[in-house]
């Protein structure tokens, strides 16, 4: 029996963020009125799945680990609540960061006849180790800027960092520092310091070499021992790196490091080079920044969907 006076107190169980994301869309009427239940009830029994609305097209938008994973669930969806939806195409978790250090100034003055908003905020920013977050720091002396809004100056960045620098994905892993500024005895309030902590911060990201960091996932390819050559020259392609072979009973596991991104509908490929013959899993493992050539096809893309979405 244990001692009800010793208290046991266990670690909180961490589930990783979803890595990819899919629009989805009822076909019916009839799916579109048993969709909300259905999938409420999938989430309530996987911590990893995840369903939200997008801001701007208002498109429901499920989020998971993989293809694999998502796929797994909108079969359930299907088969257990007979809803049917239409699937749009894969969204990528991508984020934005910074390699490097930056700074800024900014002030924000507006005079609108009567009350105005004044307020100036000095400021540098500087990377995090990777899943580092969000850190906040005040250095400012001999009060140029009151402790109040000192507050409205970490609101405002924090408002700001969903908002991207490249290419409108989240910012993480930068510690922001205020250490300066300069207020107006009427005009200075909470807004004035948001927005103007929210320019600086930008400003100082976009001189912090800014990158964009997507996920890198764990990959096994259990395939004959034939096709193994095969398989790792497609995991190569698809910007993957072999980090080990484990050997079995005629077959081998290929372990490798691929992004999330080239992974999508892998398993096609995966049947035809091995005839059906070949399976695989994978899991989350790190971010990692994007290569330039790559980072440019998405900020391209990045900037066409938000064009498209105005218009």
């Amino acid at each position: 029996m244990a001692d009800e006076k010793k208290q046991l107190k266990f670690d909180d169980i961490g589930f990783p963020e979803p890595a990819i994301s899919f629009s989805i869309k009822p076909k019916t009427r009839t799916d579109e009125d048993k969709i909300s239940n259905a999938l409420h009830k999938l989430l309530a029994e996987d911590n990893t799945f995840a369903i939200s609305r997008d801001a701007q097209t208002r498109e429901m938008i499920i989020s998971g680990m993989g293809d694999m994973h998502l796929t797994i669930m909108m079969n359930r969806l299907r088969k257990r609540f007979g809803v049917q939806v239409d699937i749009g195409t894969p969204k990528v978790a991508y984020k934005e960061t910074i390699i490097g250090q930056g700074g800024s100034q900014y002030k924000h003055k507006k005079q609108s006849g009567g009350a105005g908003q004044f307020a100036e905020v000095w400021m540098r920013v500087e990377p995090l180790p990777r899943g580092g977050g969000f850190e906040f720091v005040d250095e400012v002396v001999g009060g140029a800027i009151p402790g109040p809004f000192i507050v409205s100056c970490e609101k405002g960045i924090k408002a700001s960092m969903d908002g991207g620098i490249l290419a409108g994905f989240p910012i993480v892993d930068v510690k922001a520092i205020v250490y300066d500024g300069k207020t107006h005895p009427v005009d200075s309030k909470d807004i004035a310091f948001q927005i103007a902590a929210k320019h600086a911060f930008k400003e100082s990201c976009e001189k912090a070499k800014p990158v964009i960091i997507e996920p890198i996932m764990d990959v096994d390819v259990i395939v004959p021992d034939e096709y193994m050559g095969d398989i790792t020259g497609s995991l190569n392609q698809r910007r993957g790196r072999i980090v080990g072979m484990e050997p079995g009973d005629g077959s081998q596991t290929i372990k490798a490091k691929v992004p999330l991104e080239e992974m999508y509908k892998y398993v096609n490929e995966l049947k035809s080079i091995t005839a059906g013959r070949g399976e695989y899993n994978m899991k989350f493992s790190h971010y990692e920044v994007v290569p330039s050539n790559v980072a440019q096809t998405i900020i391209a893309n990045a900037k066409k969907a938000k064009e498209e979405s105005r218009a």
